[in-house]
This record gives structure tokens, C-alpha cells and sequence, in this order.
């Protein structure tokens, strides 16, 4: 197993890993998304760009498969959610080209933009006409495909799509997973695991459960408004924070 700098002989870095895994899981139980958006500029810190998209990958994909399990899958839109898969898959092999061919430094600030310019984007309720229709669809299933596997954010560009379309938030939640488990699954066959030891790995076990089950008891305690603004503040601080050790480095 390969150990990175920030986690190595770290027990702290562990235990913050698994505390970040379990917010990610309780806002994407809560809206459909979040998982990355709060968890990868973290993880990406703690574990470098690799193995914490990889890692993000497979956490958001875990938690979209527990919701739609719990009853979710009842209310997927197939139609809608084809070509949204369909067009990910085709660029997930992009992403994954990309972000192993570029250094750390810059791989940490076109993650920490990609994040930072997407919550921006989902904040204001940006409506785009190139994604309505299936036109739409396919574009924002490019986009996040290809975000997915090079930075763990593949979500944005669905809620952009979303929005345009109209969608509550209740219809949103289960076509999020959906899509959620679908894309994470071509990112972590194209990106592979993280190489991470057994005490990492329970740990982010650990901090998925807790998550789901604080996110499921506050379902009916937390306004959507509420819950979706607190996620995407958080992203965006994540973002930031991320583009600035990238620039630092640079």
C-alpha cells in the first residue's frame, strides 16, 4: 500500500477522514448530492488528487445505492436518465486521461475551480437552455462524466440540468442517485480503488453508516432550502480552499 504524506503515521488525518465521509453521506442522503462536493477537496488534501477522487468515488456511489435501495429506485425518470448515463460513460474515459496526466499542484486547482465554478453556478439557479431536452441531457451527462472521474464532482451539472427541467427536489433526490451510482461505477472501473490500509477503510466505512442514518433521521427535520444552501456553502469553502493550496503549490 502506498501511504501519502498527509496520511501516513497520521492517526488524526484518519480520524478526520472518517468525520468528512460521514457529513459527505448525510447531505447527499439529505439532497441527492453532496457527498463530493463537501468530501473531495478534503479528501484530496489529506489523501492528494488520486486517491481522494478515487475514494469519493466509491463512498458517493455506496450512499446513492443505499437511498435508491430504501425505496428510491421508485421514482427514477428512465427516460430522462439514459442519455444522461449514456453520455458519461462516453466521457469518463476522458476524465480519468486527464487527471493522470497532469501534476499535483494542478490537478488541486482545477479541482478546487471545478468544485468552486459549479456551486457558483447551482447557487444562482443558472438556467441554461442548451440543457433542456435531450440535448440538454446528453451535455450535462458529458460534463459530468468527465468531472466525475477527473476531480470526484460529477453532480453539478445534473442539478444544473434539473433546474432547467423544473424539478422539485423530491424528484431530484432518487434520479441523483441513480445517476450517482451509474457514473461512480464507470469512474472507479476507469480510476480504479484508492490504495488505502484496513484502518482507513473502516473508518470511512464507519463515517458512510453514521452518515446515512444522521441523514435519514434529519429528512423530515431539515428544510430542503436549509439543507441544500449549508451543502453547497460547505462545497464552496472546500473548493476554495483547495484551488488556494493548488495556486500555493503551483
Amino acid at each position: 500500500m502506498r501511504e501519502t504524506p498527509a496520511m501516513s503515521g497520521c492517526c488524526g488525518a484518519e480520524l478526520i477522514l472518517g468525520v468528512i465521509v460521514m457529513a459527505g453521506a448525510s447531505v447527499q442522503w439529505l439532497t441527492g448530492m453532496g457527498f463530493a462536493l463537501i468530501a473531495v477537496p478534503a479528501l484530496v488534501l489529506l489523501l492528494g488528487p488520486g486517491d481522494g477522487v478515487a475514494l469519493a468515488n466509491c463512498g458517493s456511489g455506496a450512499i446513492c445505492a443505499l437511498g435508491l435501495t430504501a425505496g428510491g429506485w421508485r421514482r427514477v425518470r428512465l427516460p430522462a436518465m439514459v442519455p444522461l448515463v449514456a453520455a458519461s460513460a462516453c466521457t469518463v474515459p476522458a476524465g480519468t486521461w486527464v487527471a493522470a496526466r497532469l501534476p499535483e499542484p494542478v490537478l488541486l486547482a482545477g479541482t478546487g475551480t471545478l468544485v468552486s465554478l459549479a456551486v457558483l453556478l447551482v447557487m444562482a439557479g443558472m438556467r441554461v437552455p442548451a440543457l433542456n431536452g435531450v440535448k440538454g441531457a446528453l451535455t450535462a451527462g458529458a460534463a459530468g462524466g468527465f468531472m466525475n472521474a477527473s476531480a470526484g464532482v460529477g453532480g453539478p451539472p445534473i442539478s444544473l440540468y434539473a433546474v432547467n427541467a423544473g424539478w422539485t427536489v423530491r424528484e431530484f433526490v432518487p434520479n441523483a442517485q441513480f445517476y450517482g451510482i451509474v457514473v461512480n461505477a464507470f469512474s472507479v472501473a476507469t480510476n480504479g480503488v484508492p490504495r488505502l490500509g484496513p484502518p482507513v477503510w473502516t473508518l470511512a466505512a464507519v463515517g458512510m453508516t453514521a452518515g446515512a442514518f444522521i441523514g435519514k433521521s434529519l429528512t423530515t427535520r431539515v428544510p430542503d432550502h436549509g439543507a441544500r444552501l449549508l451543502v453547497l456553502l460547505l462545497a464552496l469553502a472546500g473548493g476554495l480552499s483547495t484551488l488556494g493550496k493548488g495556486v500555493w503549490e503551483l
